[in-house]
């Protein structure tokens, strides 16, 4: 279903003080702009099979993030190749697709469109999003007066109102207050109960311990370890401080 092959990805950080674009252009033509490359991810292969749930962990900077850009196609990795078999939804950045002038309802319709649903179908299922998200007494209110909470409820509504063949989640399961963060939770666990491929990233490892099947340990853009979720736990754990 997933299959990850000496991916690397590689970025260039510039140093200079540059202020403007014309300080930018004249260091460019002039060839004076200094740039140090940074390698996000080294060598990274792995396969996911068809149902599995995958868990990726590791500290702040490790390249999970990268990586999970890289498998939902929205960065091109610098070296390597990636293969999926199937649609994707990815819920890395929830709510990144809203416009802040528009109502809850439009924003239903505009970032449904970008995560590729059909006007008909965000139709047929705005009452369920509407009511999962329990925004009913504000969807015709503009979103910048919602709470960040209420963005995130409705950006997870939209997100999961289809079961996708494959599902790329990064650090989502703390969404809104403690009641929507188990309905949230119970939503994941039915999308992963009906065959849905998932790659799960998150800080908190008993939450990867109880909703996944295999672990990958990534430690300064390369696999440290991979296999069963409770060795690759374990191993984490005796050299880092995780949440219980």
């Amino acid at each position: 279903m997933i299959k990850v092959e000496n991916v690397s990805m590689k970025f260039l950080i510039m140093h200079d003080r540059i202020r403007s674009l014309k300080e930018y252009t004249v260091a460019l033509l002039k060839r004076r702009l200094k740039y140090e490359e940074f390698w996000a991810l080294r060598n990274v292969s792995f396969e996911v099979r068809r149902g599995e749930v995958m868990g990726i962990i590791g500290r702040n900077g490790a390249g999970k993030s990268t990586l999970l850009k890289i498998i939902s196609g929205i960065l091109k990795p610098t070296e390597g190749k990636v293969k999926t078999g199937g649609n994707i939804v990815p819920m890395l950045e929830l709510g990144s697709g809203f416009d802040l002038d528009l109502t809850g309802r439009e924003n239903i319709f505009l970032n449904g469109a970008i995560l590729g649903y059909s006007e008909d179908f965000l139709k047929s299922k705005y009452d369920e999003i509407v009511e999962f998200a329990e925004l009913e007494k504000f969807i015709d209110v503009p979103i910048r007066n919602y709470s960040s909470g209420m963005l995130m409820r409705l950006a997870f509504s939209i997100a999961t109102v289809v079961n996708p063949e494959i599902l790329i989640v990064d650090e989502i399961l703390a969404v809104g207050d403690e009641a929507f963060q188990a309905k949230s939770k119970a939503r994941m666990m039915e999308l992963m109960g009906g065959g849905t491929t998932v790659l799960f990233v998150s800080h908190n490892i008993e939450q990867i311990r109880e909703l996944c099947n295999r672990v990958i340990w990534l430690d300064e853009g390369r696999i440290k370890m991979i296999g069963d979720k409770n060795e690759v736990c374990n191993a984490y754990r005796t050299v880092n401080i995780c949440p219980q």
